[in-house]
């Protein structure tokens, strides 16, 4: 299990603090709006108990623009209340009557037919604003006081029961929520049109009214189940006043008269649709539709919103860090997608959720934590060639940049390694008689050859001591026969130094060898030293053996350790020098060979 540090803990809290400060504040609104609308609002069909008669356009022409005489209201009225049998449940007039107008036998007719129909719902508003309110000692500006209400004319106002048309939308300019109702300025609590006009429905149906919903500062979340049009049939007033449609066809009914043309200023964009607007009359359908089935969903409270965004962000945090891009894809759709689906289950079950705060966190710390891990991923990548590309055969450098997090290991594991030491042998009497640009020449091409056998047989370059190279194998990365691969590289040395030998004789009158030393067995391998200055190297008793097996060399020569020999089997000639060589710290006993020769191509594999 990976380890977290106080420092990863605390800047993934501080990352998760962000975005949700980034929802807390709104600034999140809009697009959440957008998504959340999608998911939660979906148009059916009415089921025709609610009809609404449009004020519309085609009226408009025929009576002239608003306001219309009250007489016209009346008679539409008295037509759809003529039957007394067959007269609509409720009639709700979207249509603020408010003081008494130039037409006195107008209002008298509106009144009367109210009186007589007694079904009839009228509407009231506030004006809302801001106001200096006194609470006790203490003042407070309230944004939301109502400075004036507009209620029918007295008469009317005693004749029907009434309720407030006041909407908002929220703040991206949607409508998403009812007010169910308005603390006038007499402090008496006025409920919504739509709600009067349900409980007047269930009165006459003789059914139980659904208890209120849970709102927040009088708002509560109106459930659109009806697009714009939804509950429009075509007719309009003017059918009423010129008795072209059937009057029964109302029977029972909720019946809603009010504006239905784009002129009259009463039409909104709704979460159900927002690119096509809804008349205010049809809003006030959805909400009666809404308090008929009794599902009015309760928005979660945001502060246990925001600690759920809190959590999830921090643990999505945690998950991505340098996690692989596969798995961190399917998590990051297994959360996006299943924060989806729980925010549609809980809708059903009556719970609202934001559902684009959760994809949009998991999203971004997705995408962000894939950038840092690339950036990581290149940088470690470079550390690694920066630290063994001068040192390892290609193919194992290739190995430990495939595998990555490698190098974070390398701080001092224990191995299993092949350690090879050679040194030149005649080299300071040489470097006695010829000029130092020469020796160094001379150095040059042997460390060069001793470099080409190490990485030609994948072996990893420890380090130049003067003339002396160290090299090991099986570490960094586990290897198949590293000491056969030890071997071959000494062999090869010994027989390049031959050549080279010959040529420095002919071209100098001096020649030089290798003594080579072999041996096998556990070795701290890793970075050593100190913080500003580190080798990677091999340290351990494996080490100084082969080390004094070299020094014991004579020139071309390989001795080994019988660990190397036993490696080695059949495939190589070996002589014992038994204990005539006398190793320092070795007990007595410890055997010394010669190789004498080696079959190539005889690596042996699991």
């Amino acid at each position: 299990m990976m380890k977290l540090s106080t420092r990863t803990i605390a800047a993934s809290m501080a990352i998760a603090g962000i975005f949700t400060a980034v929802a807390g504040y709104g600034l999140l609104e809009h697009p959440d709006g957008t998504l959340s609308d999608r998911l939660y609002h979906h148009a059916s069909a009415s089921d025709g108990e609610i009809v609404v008669i449009g004020m519309d356009q085609r009226a408009l022409d025929a009576l002239g623009p608003m306001p219309w005489p009250r007489s016209y209201m009346a008679d539409a009225i008295n037509y759809l209340n003529a039957d007394p049998e067959q007269k609509p449940a409720v009639i709700g007039i979207d249509v603020l009557y408010v003081g008494e107008s130039a037409d006195p036998d107008g209002d008298a007719a509106l009144v009367a037919a109210a009186e007589v129909g007694g079904n009839v719902v009228t509407a009231a508003a506030a004006t809302f604003g801001s106001d200096l309110v006194a609470d006790g000692e203490e003042f407070y500006m309230d944004s939301r006081a109502v400075l004036a209400w507009d209620a029918p004319f007295s008469p009317l106002d005693a004749a029907t029961e009434t309720g407030h048309i006041n909407a908002m939308a929220d703040e991206d300019g949607i409508l998403r929520h009812g007010l169910l109702y308005v603390d006038t300025p007499e402090e008496e609590r006025v409920y919504s049109f739509s709600r009067k006009i349900y409980e007047r429905y269930a009165e006459e149906k003789g059914i139980t009214p659904r208890s209120l919903p849970q709102t927040q500062d009088g708002f509560f979340y109106l459930p659109y189940t009806s697009a714009p049009g939804g509950y429009y049939d075509g007719v309009s007033i003017l059918d009423l006043l010129e008795e072209t449609v059937d009057a029964s066809y109302f029977a029972d009914k909720i019946v809603l008269i009010g504006p239905y043309a784009a002129g009259l200023q009463d039409e909104y964009r709704t979460s159900i649709d927002h690119a096509a607007p809804m008349y205010g009359i049809e809003i006030q359908a959805n909400q009666i539709d809404a308090f008929r089935s009794g599902f009015l969903p309760q928005e979660v409270p945001q502060a246990v919103q925001l600690v759920l965004l809190f959590c999830i962000s921090f643990l999505a945090l945690l998950w991505f860090r340098d996690r692989k891009v596969s798995l961190s894809v399917v998590a990051w759709l297994a959360v996006s997608l299943g924060w989806i689906g729980l925010c549609a289950v809980l809708y059903c079950s009556g719970w609202v959720l934001h559902a684009f705060w959760v994809p949009f966190a998991v999203t971004m710390l997705f995408i962000c934590t894939v950038a840092v891990n690339y950036k990581n991923a290149q940088k470690e990548k470079r550390r690694i060639t920066d630290t063994f590309g001068r040192y390892v055969d290609p193919a194992i450098l290739k190995e430990l940049l495939v595998q990555g997090g490698a190098a974070e290991d390398l701080g001092g594991k224990m191995f299993d390694i092949a350690v090879l030491f050679v040194d030149i042998r005649g080299f300071t009497t040489m470097s006695e008689s010829l000029p130092p640009t020469t020796i160094v020449e001379i150095l040059n091409r042997y460390l060069s050859l001793t470099t080409e056998c190490i990485m030609r047989y994948q072996g990893t370059l420890d380090k130049f001591v003067g003339d002396c190279t160290m090299a090991f194998w099986n570490a960094p990365l586990p290897q198949e026969d590293a000491v056969y691969l030890a071997c071959c590289a000494a062999m090869d040395m010994v027989e390049g130094s031959k050549a080279l030998g010959e040529e420095l004789l002919e071209k100098y009158g001096r020649t030089v060898s290798f003594g080579v030393g072999v041996h096998a067995g556990p070795a701290v391998v890793g970075n050593i030293g100190a913080p500003q200055r580190m080798d990677y190297t091999a340290i351990g008793d494996t080490v100084n053996t082969s080390a004094r097996l070299e020094a014991n060399a004579p020139g071309g020569k390989v001795l080994i350790s019988q660990v190397v020999a036993d490696a080695l089997g059949d495939r190589a000639e070996t002589t014992s020098l038994g204990g005539s060589i006398k190793l320092k710290g070795k007990a007595e006993g410890f055997e010394t060979l010669t190789l004498d020769s080696l079959q190539r191509n005889c690596r042996r594999t699991k």
